[in-house]
């Protein structure tokens, strides 16, 4: 087959399966909330299961609850009857995925979900077969055709479940009202991990803030910078409230300009007003803020403007959040 024929037939199935997603979002109806209700309500494990590639969704799906905080693991129904349905518990709750709905490993092992009084929700493509007609809510994951020329591998349908469990899952972050540092907890690791790192984790505090006073002589000031070895210095008065910052490059200016090095102060040189982060910010924000500024340095603030720390860009590099 010829190039184009081949990128002709990738185009075809990205389109099938987008259309089956689009289509998919009209037929959310008060089953879609219902079964919400159910997961944010349920005190055990939220389990999921499906055979072969409904399978594979389940693993993800039940992948994606962990990553937000929602208790749940994948059952497989060809080993649970053969002993792991003993892991089952009143209080859990079933998610059980078949395109047809009659898939037998699935349809053996709901009589005992049912006998514990387990909730059940379906995601299947046949709203009138065994496992729809076993469930408490029934969610529709039906697609007009698979991306399969023959119609037959699961490719739109599996993209449907899968789909289906993404929205089931921000739906219960937007209930459970899931924040950055909820989130942080799930992800200490990777690439997210690294994303999450707060602006308190790498910034600079106490003794190794650089900070002069107002009234600081200008060799005093170059001493600070030097000894701190950040490029920069804080300006605050007795309190610790921030009022401005002086960098290598406000030094740099002053001398150009042939001021009266013995004779200037802090006060004389410093940027009033400098840019400022607080510390529960993101540490990429911080870094985004000095991309913006091309500067290298924020000073961290509380709401009263009280100087907490110094954030460098060299610290957001060396802790490789980027």
């Amino acid at each position: 087959m010829k190039k184009n024929g081949l990128l002709d037939i990738a185009r075809k199935t990205i389109k099938i399966e987008a259309d089956a997603i689009a289509a998919l979002a009209d037929k959310l109806d008060d089953n879609f909330i219902k079964a919400v209700d159910l997961i944010d309500s349920t005190k055990g494990r939220v389990i999921v299961s499906g055979i072969g590639k409904s399978g594979n969704v389940a693993k993800k799906i039940a992948s994606t609850f962990s990553s937000i905080g929602i208790s749940a693991i994948f059952f497989h129904p060809t080993e649970g009857i053969h002993g792991d349905l003993g892991l089952v518990r009143g209080d859990d709750l079933l998610i059980a995925i078949s395109k047809s709905g009659e898939t037998e490993e699935i349809i053996k092992v709901i009589p005992v979900f049912k006998r514990l009084e387990v909730p059940i929700i379906a995601l299947t493509a046949e709203i009138n077969s065994l496992l729809a007609n076993d469930a408490d809510v029934i969610l529709d994951v039906s697609v007009p055709q698979e991306a399969c020329p023959n119609n037959l591998v699961p490719t739109s349908s599996t993209t449907a479940a899968m789909v289906m469990g993404d929205a089931l899952a921000m739906a219960l972050m937007e209930r459970r009202e899931l924040t950055i540092d909820d989130f942080a907890i799930y992800h200490p690791g990777g690439a997210i991990g690294k994303s999450l790192v707060k602006v308190s984790q790498i910034m600079h505090t106490g003794d190794d803030i650089p900070k002069v006073g107002p009234d600081t002589p200008f060799s005093r000031v170059v001493l600070e910078m030097t000894s701190k070895r950040l490029g920069t210095t804080t300006v605050v008065d007795e309190k610790d409230t921030l009022l401005g910052i002086i960098t290598d490059g406000d030094l740099r200016r002053a001398i150009e300009k042939g001021l009266p090095l013995d004779k200037l102060v802090a006060s004389d040189v410093m940027t009033s007003k400098p840019k400022t982060i607080s510390s529960e910010k993101l540490a990429v924000l911080a870094l985004n803020r000095m991309e913006k500024h091309k500067i290298t340095s924020l000073a961290v603030v509380n709401g009263g403007n009280h100087l907490l720390g110094l954030i460098h860009m060299h610290d957001i590099l060396n802790a490789k959040i980027i």
